[in-house]
């Protein structure tokens, strides 16, 4: 339940009962404490998970989190990672709907991936803080670069070289370099020591799969999901199809999955609502705690 100063009517706490009772029942089906997070993965989503994780007792060996972000800083998606690899020897990752850019780096850092037909990955494209807001990083490249080889080749305009002065600076630039290089970095570490590690021969030939070849396909993945112009947008969603077969990356499809899920659909669905009612914008829930605010880590409930 919220903490005592958040006051509840009788069908809130009612809901909230049910979401309990529908997340236990998914723990026992996939045999993994659970926890769900809803929200940006920005300053403060981190210490709300530590706390909450911290707070799971007693402690099974897995912890499956489930996940919908839209993305946001690599540095904290990384910050996540080690917390819940500090508490989890085994973590999985179940996206009902979507986990954009740095959500995506942040699944990648999970023993299993858990989709269907309807959930989504995206590029890794990280997210910056530009002028007060958050940016992505390799858009913001890809048209420094496009305005580079133009000047270079001698055809560069002249309007758009006084907004290459105004708009690009070297330090912000490193700065969003620096952020794409970490992000390709997890990526190809997390799936080397966690996706890949039980990966021990090729599906084709039997052939025995070396360190080598983890980290080839590793990079391989890392690389294609880095490639802004490859997807051309930023926000565009990666099917578990063209995950499984673009990216070689093996998910498992909760689709397929009747009894898990039905639960897991009727879970988000009943959660989703609930949010909508009351307005939150984020929401974690764990067994026995639900916590929300209606925006950024901003609520007094925290």
């Amino acid at each position: 339940m919220n903490d005592p100063i958040v006051s509840h009517t009788v069908p809130e706490a009612l809901i909230e009962d049910q979401l309990g009772s529908l997340l236990a029942d998914l723990e026992l089906l996939i045999g993994a404490d659970a926890l769900t997070f809803i929200g940006p993965i920005t300053y403060g989503a981190d210490d709300l998970i530590r706390a909450e994780v911290e707070a799971i007792t007693p402690r099974r060996s897995k912890l499956a989190l489930i996940l919908e972000t839209g993305g946001g800083y690599i540095e904290v998606a990384q910050r996540i990672a080690d917390t819940l690899r500090h508490h989890y020897a085994n973590v999985e990752f179940i996206v009902p709907n979507f986990a954009m850019s740095a959500g995506t780096v942040l699944v990648m850092s999970g023993d299993a991936i858990y989709m269907d037909y309807y959930s989504t990955l995206g590029p890794i494209d990280p997210q910056v803080q530009r002028s007060g807001s958050m940016v992505p990083a390799l858009g913001y490249l890809e048209q420094y670069a496009r305005l580079i080889k133009k000047a270079q080749g001698g055809t560069i305009t002249t309007a758009e070289v006084t907004y290459l002065i105004k708009h690009f600076d070297p330090a912000e630039l490193y700065n969003y370099e620096q952020a794409r290089e970490l992000s390709i970095s997890l990526l190809k570490e997390w799936l080397v020591r966690y996706k890949f590690k039980n990966w021990t021969k090729t599906e084709s030939r039997g052939k025995k799969v070396t360190l080598k070849m983890r980290e080839q396909q590793a990079a391989k993945i890392a690389n294609l999901l880095n490639n802004i112009q490859h997807w051309h947008s930023h926000s565009r969603g990666i099917s578990l199809e063209v995950v499984r077969r673009d990216l070689g990356l093996q998910i498992e499809d909760f689709g397929a999955m009747p009894e898990f899920g039905g639960k897991l659909r009727a879970y988000y669905k009943l959660l989703q609502g609930y949010m909508m009612r009351r307005a939150h914008g984020v929401v974690i829930h764990r067994r026995g705690r639900y916590r929300s605010t209606g925006g950024p880590y901003d609520d007094p409930s925290y």
